[in-house]
C-alpha cells in the first residue's frame, strides 16, 4: 500500500491446512519390492475388493460405491469415523467398480456418470495411489477425504478443532478455553508451500502427498482444506475444486497421483512428491485421460533480471485446460516443470503474490520451450514508483501489516490478535506492522494516519496509490 491514508484493505480468504511435521523413522515410497511381496494380489469378499500390497497395507474399496472402506495397517484399522467411509466428495453413489491386476501394480476404476476415479496398489509398497478424472459439473467439487479414526493420531495444531468446545461462527470455527481459535479452515500454507499433510504417533504416520494440481483451480497460493481432527475422527483432504472463494473457473480432466501413504512414523519418501514421482508404471494401465511423460513439455529459461531481491519470485503457467509453477531465480537456469501438457500458456512472474509480467509459452509434446532471460521493467512493479512515504511493501498480499501472520490460520477474535484499531504514525519505524491487515466498517473503519510534510510538499499536488 502506497500513500493511502485510509482506504479499506480488501478482506483475504486463507483456508489451508498445515503441512505435517514429520519424525526420523522409515520412510515409504515406490521403493525396491519387500521380502513379504509374494503375498501381493487381491481378492473379492462379496461386498469389496481386497488388496494386499505384500508389505503391511491391506485396504478395500466397495464394489458398488467405489468408497475405500478399511485401511489396514500392520494390523491396525486407520479408516473411517462417524459410519463414513473415505471417497471423492462425501461419496458418489452407485458406481460401475471393477478391478485388473497387470504384473506388479492392482488397479481399481471407479466410474460414476462422466467422473472416474481409480486406485492403484504396487507389490511390497505401503501405498495407495488416487487419480480423479471429472469431466463436466454433474459432481459440484473435486475433493478426495481419507476419513480417519478417532483417537489414532493427536493433534491441535490451527486446523485441528479437537479441543476446541466453543462455536464461535458458522458450525466449525471454534475457540478454546484459552481464548485461541481452531478451524479446518485455518493453516497457514499455500499449495506451493507443502508436498504433503498428515499425522504421526512417531511409529505410525499417515500422509497424504499432493498431486502437481495441474488440473486445480486458483493457482500456486491458493489455499484451501487440509486437514482436520474432531471428537469422531480426522480428515486429509486432496481438494481440486472446492467451490468456494475460487478465483478462476474449474478445470476439466484427469488429476494425479495423489498418494495415501503410511510409514513407520516418519515422512512419506520425497520419491513420492509431485516434483519426484515418476509415474511410468501407470502408462498402460488405461487409465482415462492419462498422458504419459513422452507426451508432453517443458518449459526452461535462463533466469529472471529486473527482480527485488528481497523478495521471493514464483513463475507460472497457466491456461483453461492446465496450471504449473516453479520458483524463479535470478541466477542459474529455470525449470518450470517435467511435464507440462502441450498447449499455449500464461506466463506470469510473481513479486510475492503480485503478477509483475506476463507473456505467452507455446509447449510441444516431447519438446522444451527454452525461454530468453525474464527481464522484469521497473514501471512493472509499482514498489519502483516514487513517493514521499508509503506503509508496507507493493507483493500482492497484506504481508508485514498488523496480524497478517495470524491470519492465515486464526479466526480474527483469536485472543492472539493485537488490537484491531488504533492509529499510524508515518516516521515511527512501526506504521507497518501498526497497520491492521483487514479493515472492517464495523469494527475498524476510520483508522487515522499521521504524517509530516514539509512546506514545499504541502504546496504541490500529489497523486495517492493505493493497493
Amino acid at each position: 500500500m502506497s500513500g493511502s491514508v485510509n482506504r479499506p484493505v480488501r478482506r483475504r480468504t486463507f483456508v489451508l491446512g498445515t503441512a505435517a511435521t514429520a519424525g526420523s523413522a522409515a520412510l515409504a515410497g515406490p521403493l525396491a519390492e519387500s521380502a513379504s511381496a509374494a503375498s501381493f494380489g487381491y481378492t473379492d469378499d462379496g461386498s469389496n475388493y481386497v488388496v494386499d500390497t505384500g508389505a503391511s497395507l491391506v485396504f478395500k474399496v466397495s464394489k458398488t460405491n467405489g468408497d475405500l472402506t478399511s485401511l489396514l495397517y500392520k494390523g491396525t484399522e486407520y479408516q473411517g469415523y462417524g459410519g463414513m467411509n473415505s471417497h471423492v466428495e462425501s461419496g458418489l453413489g452407485a458406481s460401475t467398480v471393477t478391478i485388473a491386476q497387470s504384473g506388479t501394480t492392482i488397479l481399481i476404476s471407479v466410474t460414476h456418470g462422466t467422473l472416474k476415479h481409480y486406485y492403484a496398489a504396487r507389490s511390497g509398497e505401503n501405498n495407495v495411489y488416487l487419480w480423479t478424472n471429472k469431466a463436466d459439473t454433474s459432481v459440484s467439487a473435486t475433493r478426495y477425504i481419507v476419513r480417519v479414526k478417532a483417537g489414532l493420531f493427536l493433534n491441535d495444531q490451527p486446523d485441528s478443532y479437537t479441543y476446541a468446545p466453543t462455536t464461535i461462527e458458522s458450525a466449525d470455527v471454534f475457540e478454546k478455553s484459552d481464548g485461541q481459535t481452531r478451524s479446518k479452515h485455518y493453516a497457514k500454507n499455500r499449495v506451493i508451500d507443502y508436498d504433503y499433510v498428515g499425522w504421526t504417533t512417531g511409529s505410525v504416520g499417515l500422509w497424504v502427498v499432493r498431486s502437481n494440481h495441474e488440473k486445480a483451480s486458483g493457482g500456486p497460493f491458493y489455499r484451501s482444506l487440509l486437514r482436520h481432527q474432531s471428537a469422531d475422527g480426522g480428515g486429509l483432504y486432496e481438494i481440486l475444486h472446492y467451490g468456494e472463494n475460487q478465483t478462476e473457473a474449474q478445470r476439466f480432466g484427469l488429476q494425479g497421483p495423489y498418494v495415501i501413504a503410511l510409514t513407520d512414523g516418519g515422512a512419506p519418501s520425497s520419491s513420492l512428491y509431485h516434483a519426484n514421482l515418476t509415474s511410468s508404471w501407470a502408462d498402460g494401465l488405461g487409465i482415462s485421460g492419462y498422458t504419459a511423460a513422452s507426451s508432453r513439455g517443458r518449459v526452461a529459461g535462463v533466469g529472471i533480471t529486473g527482480r527485488d531481491t528481497a523478495y521471493a519470485y514464483t513463475v507460472g503457467l497457466a491456461n483453461s485446460a492446465a496450471q504449473y509453477w516453479g520458483f524463479g531465480t535470478g541466477l542459474g537456469r529455470l525449470l518450470l516443470d517435467r511435464g507440462v501438457l502441450p498447449g499455449t500458456y500464461t506466463l506470469t512472474v510473481f513479486k510475492g503474490e503480485l503478477a509483475v509480467h506476463t507473456s505467452s509459452v507455446a509447449v510441444t509434446a516431447g519438446g522444451t520451450t527454452t525461454l530468453n532471460s525474464i527481464a522484469i521493467p521497473a514501471s512493472n512493479d509499482p514498489s519502483n514508483a516514487s513517493a514521499i512515504w508509503r506503509i508496507g511493501d507493493w507483493d500482492g498480499s497484506p504481508s508485514g501489516f498488523k496480524n497478517a501472520d495470524l491470519m492465515t490460520y486464526a479466526h480474527p477474535s483469536d485472543v492472539r490478535a493485537a488490537p484491531w484499531t488504533g492509529n499510524v504514525v508515518v516516521g515511527s519505524g512501526t506504521e507497518t506492522s501498526a497497520f491492521p491487515c483487514y479493515l472492517w466498517k464495523d469494527v475498524n473503519s476510520g483508522i487515522t494516519v499521521y504524517f509530516k510534510l514539509t512546506a514545499a510538499q504541502s504546496s504541490a499536488a500529489h497523486p495517492c496509490a493505493s493497493g
